[in-house]
């Protein structure tokens, strides 16, 4: 176990060793190595979390530590960040798209309700996304003075959590990674969904660029991104979502399957993104 603060640790990160010191406040938790890499557990969701948390992301830059929200069963082997470097991330979208459309556009053009079972509405047609090709990733947001920044934005989707009461929250632990941003956090975490991690991390990766987004909470199969710029033009809205579709989330794509226009329309000036896998 570890103290409440200021204890000096030293790790593996990015290939080197590094040390860094814990803040003060922390609740009781202890270091966990998770091959290679290392992050500090809490031992219980801390009591206030939602106080702690806006100092802990006014401090990460400087500590090098990223928090996250995460059920214990989430942490598994990491990724190596040269895996996320990798990745070509239009040429894999540009392709991932072609084969998706090759395989959806018999649903898209038939009208036909699809079978249900009786006392079932039918499900909505769904006449996917407007492109025929790869059209590029939807462009960045400026900041615009009044917007928040993005440790605002992730305070804010916390507290949200929060407040919608008995949702498991109690079954999270707080987590300090080492790394640079969120979207490294999750690959140095080793997150254990079905998700194609590598081109995740790419995706949030580009989503912290382009949006101020940053990865919040993970369970076992939920991720919870804050987005402190989201896009609020229909044809940039069209284009966004066509990327979560290529993240293969389960919740987007076929629990059952949203109509891609309302899809779209609903990511209109959202701060907070929800993905989940079977």
């Amino acid at each position: 176990p570890s103290p409440a603060g200021g204890c000096d640790v030293s790790v593996t990160v990015y290939g080197a060793t590094m040390s860094f010191v814990l803040p003060d406040g922390l609740p009781p938790g202890r270091f966990l190595s998770l091959g290679p890499a290392h992050a500090w557990v809490s031992d219980d969701v801390p009591e206030a979390v939602d106080d702690l948390w806006p100092r802990l992301l006014s401090e990460q830059k400087a500590r090098g530590l990223v928090p996250l929200l995460c059920r214990p069963y989430a942490l598994g082997k990491p990724l190596g960040l040269d895996q996320v470097d990798a990745v070509r991330l239009e040429e894999v979208l540009a392709a991932d798209f072609a084969e998706y459309r090759r395989t959806r556009l018999p649903f898209w053009t038939d009208t036909t309700p699809a079978p249900v079972p009786d006392g079932i509405e039918p499900w909505p047609h769904d006449p996917g996304p407007p492109f025929e090709r790869w059209p590029g990733l939807a462009p960045q947001m400026p900041c615009v003075p009044g917007d928040p920044q993005p440790a605002e934005a992730a305070a804010s989707l916390l507290s949200g959590l929060i407040e919608r009461g008995p949702s498991g929250l109690d079954e999270y632990r707080l987590v300090l990674v080492p790394a640079r941003r969120s979207s490294d956090a999750l690959a140095s975490i080793g997150w254990s969904a079905e998700a194609p991690l590598p081109l995740l991390c790419a995706l949030l990766r580009s989503w912290e660029d382009r949006f101020g987004a940053r990865v919040v909470a993970v369970s076992g199969s939920e991720l919870h991104v804050s987005v402190a710029r989201p896009p609020v033009e229909a044809e940039h809205t069209n284009l966004l979502a066509l990327e979560h579709v290529l993240s293969t989330a389960n919740n987007i794509v076929d629990d059952p399957p949203t109509p891609f226009p309302e899809y779209a329309t609903d990511l209109r000036g959202r701060t907070s993104w929800s993905f989940w896998w079977d």
